[in-house]
């Protein structure tokens, strides 16, 4: 696994959300990025942050934003993020009505374009869009709340789209129940960009735990 880079984006959705940008601090200065998942209560059993609020977090973070969207009206608010200031955002391939153009518009203000895919759907639909990501997520998890159980069984699709990759510089993400014990069987089936929520925020020292993460995954 060597030449990759490792990643670590911490997920602010188990963070305490009365004391976010203090929850942000804790964790900034050791993180690749800051992982903000946005949810509408409609393409997944969850609400999280408005727009509005987004934004606030956007411009208040002194880490960029690997935004998530898991949000049904994606092809529009994926803009918007782009445009708020987001280091990447990562629309979903079973909510985005034109993969194609979202994508680009994503890139041309100035954000990383991110896919993604709910663990029922095939990632063998979507590769085709390497050209245009420069992330893929694969979800190690039902989308919508943090704290479940990681799926190992996904690790085919992450090893299906490594060896898609290939030499071309696109992160490959998974997301969902990335702790200590499983960031390693994700690490080895070719992720170098890691999710983590509870395992951080959970954690006495989320700033510790966060190294440690990367320390666990850089041993693979």
């Amino acid at each position: 696994m060597s030449g990759q880079h490792i990643r670590i984006t911490p997920s602010i959705l188990s963070a305490d959300r009365e004391n976010i940008v203090s929850e942000i601090a804790k964790i900034a200065e050791v993180s690749d990025l800051i992982h903000l998942d946005i949810m509408d209560n409609r393409f997944v059993p969850n609400q999280t942050w408005n727009l509005a609020e987004a934004q606030a977090i956007i411009s208040a973070s002194p880490t960029l934003i690997d935004a998530h969207l898991m949000v049904e009206d994606v092809d529009t608010l994926a803009i918007e993020y782009a445009i708020a200031g987001s280091g990447s955002v990562t629309i979903h391939a079973e909510a985005a009505l034109d993969i194609n153009k979202t994508l680009r518009g994503i890139r041309s203000h100035g954000a990383r374009a991110g896919l993604a895919v709910k663990p029922g759907t095939p990632i063998e639909n979507y590769l085709e869009f390497s050209d245009l990501v420069d992330m893929f997520l694969i979800m190690t998890v039902e989308p919508g709340f943090g704290g479940q159980k990681f799926m190992s069984e996904m690790m085919e699709k992450v090893r299906l789209t490594r060896k898609s990759i290939g030499d071309r510089p696109i992160w490959l993400q998974v997301d969902g129940g990335i702790s200590i014990d499983t960031i390693a069987i994700a690490r080895e089936a070719g992720a170098d960009t890691f999710v983590a929520g509870s395992a951080v925020f959970n954690s006495p020292e989320p700033s510790v735990m966060v190294e440690m993460l990367r320390h666990r995954a850089s041993a693979v």
